[in-house]
């Protein structure tokens, strides 16, 4: 069975590529390519404001289409809470993340390939017991800067703002946020506090995907990219 067949989430970027769906997520990636001038977008956190509202989705069609533009493209789960990934990628999750921030693991040994060119995937990792410290340390941030000499682009998986501190805590070490939000669930004030929490630690905020935006049935969800401050 293949991994696109046997995966539990969408990757259409995959499975229909001329979709409008998938055109929104080049579209996505272009403007985040776009977003600054001066700087070089290299690592880029997604987030959502609560849990289900497609992140994860999001980051993984996301990160299929800056491979497909043949860039050295890693995808690291930074939800060391409900990892997700492995699932998508069908990976193992039996070391990751967790297991090089706490040293039982070298990098290299957790970098795993996918059946995409050029798409590696970080996985979780065993889940730990203090995983907003171990986002925070010194050791992340290490992490990060090794990781930016290998990969042309780095995208990182981040729980939701409003769980959890661990999405902001790592602000300081990516070099721009995505916020994606569910039209159908989350309300104004609860879109407005995530994207207050961020600005908070100084983040900066690329944009937002508006998820759940239903067009034809037969092109399931379609996806759109505001700008900063937007």
């Amino acid at each position: 069975m293949s991994r696109q067949a046997s995966s539990k989430r969408p990757l259409i970027t995959l499975s229909n590529a001329k979709s409008p769906v998938s055109e929104s997520y080049r579209s996505l990636r272009t403007s985040i390519d776009f977003s600054s001038v001066d700087e070089r977008m290299q690592v880029i956190a997604v987030t959502s404001a609560g849990p289900g509202e497609g992140k994860s989705t999001t980051i993984g069609n996301l990160a299929i289409t800056y491979a497909q533009s043949e860039r050295r493209t890693l995808l690291i789960d930074a939800d060391l809470r409900k990892p997700t990934e492995h699932h998508t990628f069908n990976l193992s999750n039996r070391w990751g993340l967790s297991s090089v921030l706490s040293q039982q693991s070298k990098l290299d040994d957790v970098i795993q390939k996918t059946d995409i060119p050029n798409l590696s995937v970080i996985s979780s990792g065993p889940i730990p017991p203090n995983p907003a410290e171990m986002l925070a340390s010194k050791r992340m941030s290490a992490l990060i800067d090794e990781l930016r000499e290998q990969f042309d682009v780095i995208l990182i998986d981040t729980p939701p703002l409003l769980a959890v501190t661990d999405a902001q805590v790592l602000a300081t070490k990516c070099d721009g946020y995505v916020l994606v939000l569910d039209q159908g669930k989350v309300k104004r004030d609860i879109a407005m506090k995530a994207k207050a929490n961020l600005e908070k630690v100084g983040a900066r905020i690329l944009g937002v995907v508006i998820n759940n935006v239903k067009r034809k049935k037969s092109e399931g969800y379609y996806y759109y990219y505001y700008g900063e401050n937007k």
